[in-house]
């Protein structure tokens, strides 16, 4: 039987990376209220687009390597 899609070890890893970029989002997110320095709010706003553009190339890869 040919193997299709991820193994379930890099399902894991895949899991736990976007864990931790999602918690990176929220705090992200959240120390952008504390931040009065518009230099830096633009780079934790900067971030946080990035951040959510990571979160869906990760969501297309763990979903793609599902076996329909």
């Amino acid at each position: 039987m040919a193997q299709t899609g991820l193994a379930p070890h890099e399902y894991m890893e895949i899991h736990e990376l976007l864990n931790f970029k999602t918690i990176c989002l929220a705090k992200s997110k959240m120390m952008q209220g504390l931040v009065f320095d518009e230099e830096l709010k633009a780079l934790m706003q900067k971030d946080v687009q990035q951040t959510t553009q990571a979160i869906q190339d990760i969501q297309k890869l763990y979903t793609q390597g599902h076996v329909h």
